[in-house]
């Protein structure tokens, strides 16, 4: 059993991310279609010419190339047309970007092929590409197996139908300049297929092996479902697995609630992390729990980040549902009673900046590292405020990692002695002041030339300004994950220009942005390939709005519990993320003996023909 703490949890994340470079986008199908007849034509005339040197071997050449690059086109389309046609991820443009790449291998062989050909005799050209023909057989059904489920026959006949029409030019070629076939060759196209599946499936099984011994699923299962997601964007079948694989937990959230005669604004602090990645799980519960309570309560809502980690990732869109409807039925019912807030208290130690301010009888609590790194904060954090609290006799209203500012690597546990300071002393500074009536401005703008790739997240950009006394404090919250090191400092300076005195900018760490470029983190923080101009203009613009709607507001808190709601949890996540280390593992050590034995066997069949 794998027990996960938070360091080594952490690491084998970190580890799984950094695999994102490894994962490519195919070209366009317009590229692939000019590449094809150049790697056909290219390869199938040089290897030719290189051998022969002479006139009749270029016009050979390139009708040879010309061949395999028709007869290569024709067979994908018949093959996505007629046995692909119901395949979700391979299209026509991925099947002829997978004999591209077959072509690539092929040709390798091939050349191989021609040097030693040169050398020992055209046997030896004729041998390697035999060799390539079986290459490419085994790395078919590889790929194939891997990223669909359909039925051994489809996937044979798709697997074998372009090598065994691609062989045929090969074999008129060598007919033409001369070369007598030997009786075993015939049995070399019966015995190459069999060498094929064999070293593909055996491989295969070495690989599901993986899985099932670490989570009782099969490594492809879960494989097939991360493409299903990664290329089409489909969430039920990583979900499905998700659901098998999760635990139930009691789920707190936190809801500061303003108003008069209608509600205006709404905080609400799940605790549960928004993630792992894209569409999957709860990483788009920020801007989903914003839409819903938006919609049902009529005011504006913005969702900060809690304090959990990616152990709180919920394992489907059905949690979180589950979430929404609880929060957005409460939401609704939670009377507003209390009139009074204190001033804005912001406190910092070097390392670590605590923000507070009291709304009635509870405390609302901000953490950050800015300008260094922050990242997931602890549950233990949440624990110590609310004990904290409650020696000033204050309510917990709702604690927040700011999550703003990326800049390398963080040590939370070695922060935690520091923010666990600020945070005292914090607490006493607010709970000395004594509270006053206050007016709450609002405003939120969802900026369309920013997208998912470029950091921000369908809930936008959420300004809610409070005005206690002469302070004016605005809370921004930018649906994204986490923020470039310096961005915040900039943003909070510009607001000082319109006449708002402190404030904190808070991310909402939705992981609807990750997974989505292939950087080393898998997303752009939010400002690293924003213009940070236009992304503060909108800030700006934003609290104007806010400002220009400031009222007096009564306000209303209090923490729910919603139960059983199914979470990855901390266990089953690091064991996903070691996964993608031990398959890897597993792929390099089982590849070389594998198809080492399938070469030998086959070559040693080629050294008759």
């Amino acid at each position: 059993m794998v027990v996960a703490t938070e360091d080594s949890l952490q690491q084998s994340m970190d580890k799984a991310i950094k695999r994102y470079p490894s994962l490519f986008r195919l070209p366009s199908t317009r590229k692939v279609l000019l590449l094809l007849p150049l790697f056909c034509i290219g390869g199938g005339f040089l290897s030719t010419v290189i051998l022969f040197q002479s006139i009749q071997a270029v016009l050979n050449g390139l009708v040879f190339g010309a061949t395999l690059f028709l007869i290569s086109l024709a067979v994908d389309y018949v093959s996505n047309a007629l046995i692909l046609k119901k395949d979700t991820i391979l299209d026509f443009r991925r099947t002829v970007a997978l004999s591209l790449f077959c072509w690539g291998l092929w040709f390798v062989f091939v050349f191989i092929g021609v040097g030693l050909g040169a050398v020992f005799g055209l046997q030896w050209w004729i041998r390697l590409c035999l060799l390539g023909f079986s290459a490419v057989m085994i790395f078919r059904l590889i790929v194939f197996s891997s990223v669909t489920s359909m039925s051994y026959v489809r996937l044979v006949t798709v697997s074998f139908l372009e090598p065994f029409s691609c062989v045929v030019p090969f074999m008129i070629l060598w007919v033409e300049i001369g070369y007598s076939f030997s009786y075993l060759m015939p049995w070399f196209f019966l015995f190459s297929p069999v060498v094929a599946l064999g070293s593909a499936f055996g491989f295969l099984y070495l690989l599901d092996n993986v899985g099932k011994q670490m989570l009782g699923l099969p490594s492809l299962s879960l494989f097939r479902a991360f493409m299903l997601n990664w290329v089409m964007g489909l969430s039920a079948p990583f979900e499905e697995l998700l659901e098998k694989l999760g635990e139930e937990r009691n789920v707190e959230i936190s809801l500061i609630k303003f108003g008069c005669s209608r509600p205006k604004a709404i905080l609400v602090v799940p605790s549960v992390h928004p993630g792992p990645f894209k569409n999957i799980g709860s990483s788009l519960l920020p801007s989903l729990l914003k839409t819903e309570v938006e919609k049902r309560l009529g005011c504006v809502a913005c969702v900060p980040h809690g304090l959990l980690g990616h152990e709180y990732d919920l394992a489907s869109q059905a949690q979180n549902q589950k979430i929404i409807n609880d929060v957005a039925a409460i939401a609704g019912e939670l009377g507003i009673s209390e009139g009074k807030a204190s001033s804005f208290v912001k406190v910092s130690n070097g390392l670590a900046t605590a923000c507070c301010q009291v709304f009635g009888k509870s405390v609302f609590v901000s953490f950050t590292l800015a300008p260094r790194t922050i990242e997931d904060l602890p549950q233990e954090l949440g624990l110590f405020v609310r004990q904290e609290a409650e020696k000033h006799g204050l309510n917990l209203g709702a604690v927040v990692n700011a999550h703003n500012c990326i800049d390398g690597n963080a040590d939370v546990q070695k922060s935690l002695v520091s923010l666990k300071d600020v945070a005292v002393k914090c607490l006493d500074k607010v709970a000395s002041l004594t509270g006053s009536a206050f007016e709450v401005g609002v405003a939120t703008i969802s900026p369309h030339d920013f997208s998912l790739e470029d950091g921000m997240g369908p809930g936008g950009i959420t300004v809610v300004v409070v005005k206690s006394g002469r302070q004016k404090a605005a809370y921004v919250v930018v649906d994204g994950n986490n923020m470039v090191s310096g961005l915040r400092e900039r943003i909070l300076s510009s607001l000082n220009s319109i006449g708002i005195d402190d404030g904190e900018i808070l991310t909402t760490d939705t992981h609807s942005v990750s997974a989505l470029v292939l950087n080393g983190l898998g997303y752009h923080p939010v400002g690293q390939v924003m213009d940070n101009n236009r992304l503060t203009g909108y800030i700006k613009e934003t609290t104007q709005k806010a400002l220009a709607n400031l009222e007096r507001v009564e306000v209303a808190s209090r923490n729910i519990t919603v139960p059983n709601v199914k979470v990855i949890g901390a266990r089953r996540l690091e064991t996903l993320c070691l996964l993608v280390e031990k398959g890897i593992k597993r792929a390099k050590t089982a590849l070389i003996p594998v198809l080492g034995v399938s070469g030998l066997l086959l070559l040693f069949f080629l050294w008759f023909i």
